[in-house]
């Protein structure tokens, strides 16, 4: 259908994009993978782009990357993987009476004695900043057509959004951020990209607590792990939340079920060895297993976990992965 939908984007009609061209390609596209998103327009005045965004979900890029590289050459059309970075002086974002542009918008950086590798920044609003909400979502949008997608969804590690008034430091033009994020990178990557964690004999502990409502916790984590003083070469953090039914053993899991998340568990660790991806742990409590791995990129677990949703419909599982230099997700098990 590529050359009806070249006309229906060409003629630049929003309606007819979403009825006549996203509304025909998203349940071909959700029999792929969920969470694809779509943005087209004419690239030149003979090509038509789609792109193929994913919202900035970690778990979902590799998904979008690997269906543009699947995509076929055709003449008129340009496929791309993720929202691109702009040119920043062609950006500008308008949402009611509020304006994000490099004019309005600035950036300044937190260094954490504690966490120094930590990428933690401050972007300021000139402008009227009451609506908080609204400014964050209007910078946030500005970062995404700025730094585009993958960036602002990897370089970053933490950041708030004030208005000027609340600025604490000195305001640096946010021309200048791709500059500062790229200088960040590379001096993170040549501390800790060759830094493997030797095979060590792993040293779990059985810990076991109570939740607020009274039901039991109870946890199997690599302490010696958890101790290991390089967690910075292991970056992403990823949890696999696997739902069951626990009523009846007090939100443990019965025997059954323990036994296929167990089976399931090892499958992924199976998966992943020898990929850089460390295992951590795992932890049960109020029908919810929770097992945990650190590693060096976001890819391949991501489609582990996904070929594990599949695999096992008859549970519910919420897979999540995103960036923990310092894995603060586990301060519960290292401070206790």
């Amino acid at each position: 259908m590529e050359k009806i939908f070249y006309e229906v984007v060409e003629k630049k009609d929003v309606k007819a994009i979403e009825k006549d061209f996203f509304d025909v390609i998203a349940p071909k596209l959700n029999q792929v993978n969920e969470g694809y998103y779509f943005l087209t327009g004419m690239s030149d005045d003979t090509t038509a782009e789609l792109i193929i965004t994913v919202e900035g979900e970690i778990k979902n890029i590799v998904f979008a990357e690997e269906l543009i590289d699947a995509a076929p050459k055709l003449s008129h059309w340009k496929f791309t993987a993720l929202k691109p970075e702009m040119d920043i002086q062609q950006i500008s974002v308008s949402m009611g009476d509020y304006q994000f542009s490099k004019d309005t918008i600035f950036f300044y950086s937190n260094e954490q004695e504690e966490y120094p590798d930590e990428i933690d920044l401050v972007f300021v609003f000139k402008g009227n900043a009451e609506n908080k909400d609204k400014i964050t979502t209007g910078v946030c949008i500005f970062l995404d057509n700025y730094l585009g997608e993958l960036n602002f969804a990897t370089q970053i590690d933490t950041f708030t959004v004030v208005g000027i008034n609340e600025a604490e430091k000195e305001l640096v033009p946010i021309e200048k951020l791709k500059d500062f994020l790229q200088w960040r990178e590379r001096e993170f990557i040549e501390k800790y990209k060759s830094v493997e964690r030797a095979d060590k004999e792993a040293e779990f502990s059985i810990l076991r607590a109570d939740l607020e409502n009274g039901r039991p916790l109870l946890a199997c984590m690599d302490m010696s792990l958890l101790k290991y003083d390089a967690k910075t070469s292991y970056p992403w953090v990823a949890v696999l939340k696997i739902y069951y039914d626990g009523d009846n053993n007090d939100g443990l899991p019965e025997k059954e079920d323990f036994e296929k998340l167990s089976d399931i568990e090892n499958k992924v660790i199976d998966e992943l060895q020898g990929e850089g991806y460390l295992y951590i742990g795992r932890e049960s409590a109020d029908n919810v297993k929770e097992s945990y791995f650190a590693g060096k990129d976001f890819r391949k677990i991501s489609k582990v976990f996904n070929a594990i949703k599949q695999d096992n419909p008859e549970y519910r599982i919420s897979p999540g992965i995103f960036k923990d230099k310092y894995w603060q997700y586990f301060k519960y098990y290292t401070e206790n």
